[in-house]
């Protein structure tokens, strides 16, 4: 029985410590994150705590353990320490995805516009009221 106490407490505090420092790796990205966005009302950030809250707003103050969001519409002001965060990303200006796609939309436009609309109506297309 001792034996069996002595495995178990030596596995458990391995996974124990494994997760304490992918935890305070994750800390320090997000630390570093926001950092980089910085602060004040131009610093908008969406957070997402790790029991799955979502705050969006701004930086308004930002320490060596907690960094604290403020509200944009209620004005509201939340400490958030870096260990409780999950995930901190810069909000608003639009995506690069979005950019991309209604760059697609208007070339794709402009083929149709240019090339294809031509070749039907110069191909016959007049004659049965397409064009």
């Amino acid at each position: 029985m001792l034996s069996g106490i002595l495995l178990v407490t030596a596995f458990g505090f391995q996974h124990v410590i494994a997760q304490t420092a992918n935890d305070t790796q994750t800390s320090e990205k997000i630390r570093a994150r926001v950092q980089k966005i910085g602060v004040g009302p131009r610093a908008r950030i969406e957070v997402k705590l790790r029991d799955n809250t979502q705050l969006k707003g701004y930086i308004s103050a930002a320490e060596q353990d907690s960094f604290t969001v403020t509200d944009n519409r209620t004005g509201s002001i939340r400490t958030v320490s870096y260990a409780d965060a999950s995930s901190v990303k810069k909000a608003g200006g639009g995506s690069s995805k979005s950019w991309i796609i209604l760059g697609a939309a208007v070339i794709g436009a402009m083929v149709t516009w240019i090339i294809v609309k031509p070749a039907l109506c110069d191909g016959g297309a007049q004659t049965r009221g397409l064009c």
